[in-house]
C-alpha cells in the first residue's frame, strides 16, 4: 500500500515535514511518496492510495499558491470521492486566530463533501507555540498511520 503525502507549502515548511515522515515511517508502510501539489487537479486522487494532505495556511487564510490549482479543481471539477481515505495536518499560526490552520481545514472541507473519508483527527501544528513541526508531525503520523493503513484494508461486510 502507497501514502501519498500531497504537499501544500509556501516556505517550504510543509515539504520539511513530509520529508520527516517519509524517512521516519517508511517501515510502517510498502511506499511514501511526496508529491507536491502544484499544477495538480482533482484526478490526483485516481490513484488507489492513502492520501496525507501536509498544508500551510497563506494570507488571510488560504491555501498556499502552489495548492491552489488542487483546491480550486475540487469545486470546479468536482466528482464522487467514496473511495479515498485521507488524514490532514495543518500547519498555521494561532495568533492568526480567525484562519488559524484554514488551509488544511479548507482542504478537509472540500474533501469530504466530495465523499472522501478522513481517517483520525486533523494533526493541526501551531507555530507560535515555538515547537518543530517535522517532529510533532511525525510522531503524529506514526500513530495515525497504523489506524489508516487498518482502515484501508478492512473489507466491507
Amino acid at each position: 500500500m502507497k501514502l501519498k503525502i500531497l504537499v501544500g507549502t509556501m516556505t517550504n515548511t510543509a515539504e520539511y515535514v513530509a520529508q520527516a515522515i517519509e524517512m521516519d515511517c517508511a517501515g510502517l508502510i510498502d511506499e511514501i511518496e511526496i508529491t507536491m501539489m502544484d499544477g495538480l487537479s482533482i484526478d490526483v486522487f485516481d490513484e488507489d492510495a492513502l492520501y496525507l494532505i501536509c498544508t500551510s495556511t497563506y494570507g488571510s487564510g488560504d491555501v498556499p499558491d502552489n495548492a491552489r490549482a488542487l483546491y480550486d479543481s475540487l469545486d470546479t471539477n468536482p466528482k464522487y470521492l467514496g473511495h479515498v481515505k485521507y488524514g490532514v495536518i495543518a500547519l498555521g499560526d494561532r495568533t492568526y486566530q480567525q484562519t488559524f490552520a484554514f488551509g488544511g481545514r479548507k482542504f478537509d472541507e472540500r474533501l469530504s463533501g466530495l465523499g472522501a473519508q478522513r481517517i483520525g483527527d486533523l494533526f493541526i501544528h501551531d507555530a507560535s507555540a515555538g515547537t518543530m513541526p517535522e517532529e510533532l508531525g511525525t510522531a503524529w503520523c506514526r500513530e495515525w498511520l497504523p489506524v489508516a493503513v487498518a482502515a484501508m484494508t478492512k473489507q466491507p461486510a
